[in-house]
């Protein structure tokens, strides 16, 4: 017996919403048998942004937004079932992520914003939504949950390695035998970096890393930037936009006069890839292989400085294992949903730092 599932996820990079439709098998194998993309509008993505940092009437303004990214996302179900040649009554439930708003595991929440009541409204199929607040509650960081899904789909008895995914944030999952896993936010991914390209030249991202490649390095600025302390905390970690974000980076320039913007980019994309490979000394110093994911993987010149900061590594794609890059972390919710569907744990507790396994996530039923 088989069961279908729907993933969304939407991440810091603030793009779109990925779907995916995975086909779940009894002993928990999965196929992604179709997946979809809905653009992120710009007015949405501006207050999503704006909600990260404390300002007027915020509860009403949380609200709504809430109730838009319920429509985006069930505007994503509907494009995705339509390419899948499936109807509602096909799919057990859609598992959502909802889109992180605030992060702050040490004062004990993290808020993703989602009316999932509306979801299930609009989608006609039952919706499970919430999956980071057990965690949270558990005294863990409510993050990163994908490493459990990452030794479920991609750990190897014959090889020690890295699962990486480079989105707003990067993290990573260590899968070595013998060992127990573990994962932890490296740092920022393409959060800086887009957020420059943005403000600099009006464009989302930097296509390929082009307009870093043609940058040189600002060896102070990079090095101010590393000495942030979290960089010096042991995992468990996590974090996000409440920290990295563009004031933050303007309140390390100020140290250094007036540095050309495409300087600025080539050192964030060199932060990028040093907090990464500086993460994977540390904590994983026997990786053999480091697979991928994420929209840094398309990355060409970040790719390239990592394989150049690590040349004893090899740098390949999650696609190697099956699951290309911009398909990872939707799967990884399609899967959480299938845990809780079923009321098993989700969590790893070496991971987020909780006091134990938790099942993860609430159910709205349509």
């Amino acid at each position: 017996m088989t069961e279908r599932f729907i993933g969304l996820m939407s991440g810091t990079s603030l793009d779109g919403v990925d779907a995916v439709l995975a086909r779940f098998a009894e002993d928990g194998r999965l196929d992604v048998e179709a997946e979809h993309c809905t653009p992120y509008p710009q007015d949405m993505r501006d207050e999503v942004l704006s909600l990260q940092a404390v300002g007027h009437d915020e509860l009403r303004r949380e609200a709504l937004l809430a109730n838009r990214l319920a429509l985006l996302y069930a505007d994503a179900v509907r494009g995705l079932l339509l390419k899948a040649g499936k109807s509602e009554g096909d799919i057990i439930a859609v598992a959502c992520h909802g889109q992180t708003i605030r992060h702050a595991p040490h004062q004990g929440y993290t808020l993703q914003s989602v009316n999932l009541a509306l979801l299930a409204e609009r989608c006609g199929i039952d919706v499970m939504g919430d999956f980071r607040a057990r965690d949270v509650a558990a005294g863990g960081q409510g993050a990163p949950l994908v490493p459990a899904f990452h030794q479920s789909v991609f750990a190897d008895a014959t090889e020690s390695r890295v699962i990486l995914n480079i989105g707003g944030i990067s993290n990573l999952t260590r899968l070595a035998a013998g060992q127990p896993v573990i994962g932890f936010d490296c740092g920022p991914g393409n959060m800086l970096m887009d957020a420059w390209c943005h403000q600099h030249t009006g464009r989302r991202y930097d296509v390929n890393g082009e307009w870093a490649a043609s940058g040189q390095l600002h060896a102070g600025l990079l090095r101010d930037m590393l000495a942030e302390d979290f960089f010096l905390q042991p995992p468990p970690k996590s974090t996000g936009r409440d920290l990295f974000d563009l004031p933050w980076l303007v309140g390390k320039l100020a140290r250094h006069g007036d540095v050309p913007p495409a300087d600025v980019q080539c050192s964030l994309l060199a932060l990028t890839a040093r907090s990464i490979v500086d993460a994977i000394h540390g904590a994983c110093p026997d990786t053999r292989s480091v697979y991928v994911c994420g929209g840094g993987a398309l990355n060409g010149a970040l790719m390239a400085e990592l394989a150049a900061m690590a040349p004893d590594m090899r740098w390949a794609s999650t696609a190697e294992l099956g699951l290309p890059v911009h398909q990872v972390e939707a799967a990884a919710f399609a899967w959480l949903g299938w845990r809780f569907h079923h009321r098993q744990p989700a969590n790893l507790p070496e991971v987020t730092g909780a006091s134990g396994l938790r099942v993860l996530g609430a159910l709205y039923p349509y």
